[in-house]
Order: structure tokens, then C-alpha cells, then sequence
């Protein structure tokens, strides 16, 4: 006996609307990532360029590849390479982010986490200070920094991150922990947990992608911070990056653009590779501390 046939299951059309708009929404997001990405393309094919080139074309496609821009401007002026620019930057950079790490957690863990005397209007305070402007801070932070006899080193650079003065860092966790459920805590602390304990085995795990999210920012924002070495630093061996490409644009003779762009180009390759290398966590911390409160 032979078995029946299947009957035949009719498709639906293709819906010619709903491809319109995704063609649509593709088209739009191309013109978008290609105005927010051709002022890099325009700087790295201006590193190629002569002066003449770079102040009259408008397009980014260089008539001729020469790398002599990156081996000049690598030289600098001084009698010190961008090699110790970059050391320089790094050793800013890099404890910066290790004591903003530290100090962020603990006080979000504790805003988070415990009842204490006073948190809502500390945290109302902490939230506030975000919209300061850290131009009303700088006086008062030099004139302290200069009765501690600490200008011209590094120190005024990184040790206001080590008390959590990173506002936004610390809300952004505290964001991130209001999202987290609290069973794992319970269960750790019937099994004996006590609070740091808790927090080392518990919470930083959980933490990791706005960790990561944290690192990120902070790292891109020390490489790029200006107004801070201008203020404290006065030995020219000890400059960061971003103060010795100022100091490349001599104002007394003719700027070879090239060689500056060409170091800029250089300059953002260290935040283009953490970005990528944390990009995945990255996304993921910045996300779910927005939408989670």
C-alpha cells in the first residue's frame, strides 16, 4: 500500500516591502560609516602627501606611497624619538588604569550592595559632580599638587583616579551591578562568604565586561589627554604623546604636515587596537549598563 502524498505547502510571496526597507535601512548605515569614517581615510592618505597636496586636494588617495613622513616625524625635533613619547604615555596610561579599575569597584560595589548612612545623597553628590566642568578644578588641584611638591612628575596625572574621582566610571558600574541578581551573593554568603571575599570571587567575574568597558575609556582618553600634561609636566623628556605632537608643529618655520599626520596616524594605533582586542565585552558592558538601572 502505497503511502499518500504530503500535500504541498504554498509559500508566502516575498515580501517586496519589507526588502525595500531593509535595502533602505543597508543604504542609509553605508552613507553614514562612509562620512564617519573618511576624515581617517582622509589623515592616513595625507600622511602620504606633500603640503601643497594636502591644503588643495580634497580626496584621500595620494598620487605617490612614501613612508619618509613616518621616518621624519618619528625623529622629532628634539633630541628624543617618539619612542620615548610613547613610553612616557604608557607609563601614564597604564597605572592609571589599574588604580581607576580598583578604586571604581570598591566604591560601586559599596553603592551597590550595602546600606549605609547618607548613600542617597552621596550618590546624588557623585552623580552631580559629572556635570562640573574640570576646567573649575584645575586651579585648585595645581595649587595643591604644587604644596605637595609634585609638578613635573606623573603623579598628578594618576593618583586623583586612585579615589574614584572618575565619576562616570563608578556609575557606570553601579549601573552594570543593579542588573546582576543577587542569588549568587546569597549562596556565597550562606556558604561563609564574607563581603571582599564576595567581591573578589563573585562580582569581578560578573563585572568583566564593564571592566573592560572601563579599561577601554580610560585608555583612550589618557592617550589623548592634553590639558593634563600641559599643566604638570615642564621637562620635555617626560611629555606623553599628545603634548609632543603639539610640540612638532614649530611655529617658527614651515610645518611639514605629513610628518605630523603621520605620527598621529601612529598615535591612534595603540587605542584602535585595545579598542578591537576589548570590542566584543566592550559593546557588551556599554549596553547593559545603559538599558539596566
Amino acid at each position: 500500500m502505497s503511502a499518500a502524498p504530503s500535500p504541498t505547502v504554498a509559500l508566502p510571496p516575498p515580501d517586496h516591502a519589507q526588502r525595500s526597507r531593509s535595502l533602505l535601512r543597508y543604504v542609509a548605515l553605508l552613507a553614514v560609516a562612509v562620512v564617519m569614517l573618511y576624515p581617517l581615510l582622509w589623515l592616513v592618505g595625507a600622511s602620504f602627501k606633500t603640503n601643497s597636496e594636502i591644503f588643495t586636494e580634497v580626496g584621500f588617495w595620494p598620487s605617490r606611497f612614501d613612508f619618509g613622513a613616518y621616518a621624519k616625524g618619528w625623529k622629532t625635533s628634539t633630541e628624543y624619538t617618539f619612542a620615548t613619547y610613547f613610553l612616557n604615555s604608557f607609563l601614564i596610561t597604564i597605572p592609571r588604569i589599574a588604580v581607576t579599575v580598583v578604586s571604581c569597584v570598591l566604591v560601586a560595589y559599596a553603592f551597590a550592595r550595602f546600606d549605609f548612612w547618607g548613600k542617597k545623597f552621596l550618590f546624588a553628590v557623585m552623580v552631580g559632580t559629572m556635570m562640573l566642568p574640570l576646567i573649575v578644578l584645575r586651579l585648585p588641584q595645581y595649587l595643591m599638587f604644587k604644596e605637595l611638591g609634585w609638578l613635573d612628575t606623573y603623579l598628578p596625572l594618576i593618583l586623583p583616579s586612585a579615589f574614584a574621582t572618575d565619576t562616570f566610571f563608578v556609575f557606570l558600574l553601579v549601573q552594570f551591578l543593579r542588573g546582576i541578581p543577587r542569588d549568587m551573593e546569597e549562596a556565597a554568603l550562606i556558604d561563609g562568604c564574607n563581603a571582599l571575599q564576595m567581591l573578589l570571587y563573585i562580582i569581578v567575574p560578573l563585572l568583566k565586561p564593564a571592566i573592560i568597558s572601563v579599561v577601554v575609556f580610560q585608555f583612550i582618553w589618557t592617550m589623548n589627554d592634553f590639558m593634563g600634561p600641559l599643566i604638570y609636566l615642564a621637562s620635555v623628556e617626560k611629555y606623553p604623546v599628545s603634548l609632543a605632537l603639539k610640540m612638532s608643529i614649530g611655529a617658527t618655520e614651515e610645518v611639514e604636515w605629513a610628518n605630523v599626520i603621520a605620527i598621529s596616524v601612529v598615535a591612534l594605533i595603540p587605542s584602535v587596537v585595545v579598542f578591537f582586542m576589548a570590542q566584543k565585552h566592550f559593546i557588551e558592558g556599554a549596553a547593559s549598563s545603559g538599558i539596566k538601572g
